[in-house]
Formats: structure tokens, sequence, C-alpha cells
């Protein structure tokens, strides 16, 4: 009994030393998919693009390092994307490494931006996400991924983050951890 008592921990521990082994081999032989669009199939290549823009009393400027326009998908794909929006009472900058402009209809777009994406304003929010999205038609500015908001000293942080600017709402999906400077700084 005492002999089946010290081999049990021994069979134990070469069975999660062995799975072990077979995760770590695994996930580092692991194939990853390049998420980029082919460049060979681009109806367009454009390198340093500059697009201005004014409609609904917003106007917005868009630099990218490079597009590839693919008409037949209706999409423009874009590495290093910076886009400015001005609106009557504050500017937004957001900046991202790669994304997409879908053309839905000829005056609707909808936009994509993906990888360190974050988004500034004049009035001294900042919100960091790895995606986010414009939906030209509904007017709404959203992400479903960790999204966080700081802005004078006070940090915001949840799972997605919802603005639609035609009700003027914005939506903090949880759990919501938010941190507040005693204070704030003031501007």
């Amino acid at each position: 009994m005492q002999r089946l008592a010290r081999i049990i921990p021994v069979v134990v521990v070469v069975f999660i030393v062995l799975v072990v082994a077979i995760l770590v081999t695994r996930s580092r032989n692991a194939r990853v998919e390049s998420a980029a669009p082919d460049p060979a199939r681009a109806d367009l290549r454009i390198k340093e693009v500059e697009i201005e823009e004014q409609s609904g009393g917003v106007r917005w400027r868009l630099k990218a390092d490079q597009a590839l326009v693919f008409e037949h998908e209706g999409r423009t794909s874009l590495r290093n994307i910076a886009v400015v929006v001005h609106e009557q009472d504050r500017e937004w900058t957001i900046r991202a490494e790669e994304g997409d402009v879908t053309q839905r209809s000829p005056k609707v777009r909808d936009v994509e931006v993906r990888k360190n994406v974050v988004a500034t304003t004049t009035d001294g929010m900042q919100i960091e996400t790895t995606v986010l999205r414009w939906n030209g038609a509904e007017r709404r500015l959203w992400t479903d991924a960790p999204v966080r908001i700081v802005r004078q000293g006070s940090v915001v942080e949840g799972t997605a983050f919802d603005l639609r600017m035609a009700d003027e709402t914005t939506t903090l999906t949880g759990p919501v951890r938010a941190t507040f400077r005693p204070g704030g700084a003031r501007r």
C-alpha cells in the first residue's frame, strides 16, 4: 500500500510534465495566418495617402503610409493611419497601424482601424483599444474589444465601447473598472 502511495504522485508529475511539454511544442509550431491583404490582388496601390472630406457638419482628414484599393470589394486597406476629425466644439485624432475603409453606398463609408489604436481629443480624453469601428450609416463609433479611457488622471476600463453621435450617448460595457483621481487635473 505504501509503495502504491509513492508511485501515484510520481505518475501524476510525469503526466503533468508530458502534457505541458506537448502544449509548449504545439504552441511554438502553430502557424499564424497573416490578416494583411495581398498587395498583388489590389486594383490600385498608393503610397502616402491624404484624403479630406466634409459631411454633416464634420470635417475629417485621413493620412496613411499606404493604401491598397480593392474596387470589386468596395474596400481600401490602409497602413499606419492617422485620422483627424474636426467637430464644432472639439477635434479627434485617431492613430492605428492598419485598417479598412468600406464603401457601403456612394454616400456611406464604414471604417475599421486595428492594432495599437489610440484616439485623443482636444478636450483631454484618450481612448486605447485594439480595434475601433465607425459605422457611417448609424454615425456610431464602437469596439467590442477591451477599451481604456483616460481623462484628467482618471482611468476607466471596460470590455466594449459604443458612442452614438445622433443621440450623443456613450456606453461602456463591463465588467467596468474605474479609478478616479481626487480633484482631477483642471484645464
